[in-house]
């Protein structure tokens, strides 16, 4: 009998979805940080630039930390609730299935 995934239960649901987001929102500021950082490095080793480069710069390393940010959270959010716990499970059953039937694979 298939279990039940933990995010069919709206109460769970809301819990992992409000960390996911308060998670991305501090990562957020983090973003911003490194941006002024890099800039300020940028600024630093090579005098006065152009502020055409310095908003490039700062958006690129924002929207790159933002990025990796949003993927290892999902990546933790889908550890966190279950979801790779039954798609190993769910992968495992299929694969006993075509073993006992001797049906090639799909």
């Amino acid at each position: 009998m298939p279990t039940p995934d933990p995010l069919d239960n709206p109460e769970y649901r809301a819990f992992a979805w409000a960390r996911f987001r308060r998670l991305l929102g501090w990562m957020a500021l983090v973003a911003l940080a490194a941006a002024g950082a890099a800039d300020t490095v940028l600024w630093w080793w090579v005098g006065p630039f152009s502020i055409h480069i310095l908003i490039a710069t700062a958006l690129g390393v924002f929207f790159t930390v933002l990025l990796a940010a949003a993927l290892m959270g999902l990546m933790f959010l889908s550890s966190g609730t279950g979801h790779d716990e039954a798609v190993e499970r769910a992968d495992l059953g299929e694969d006993a299935a075509a073993w006992r039937n001797d049906s090639p694979p799909r």
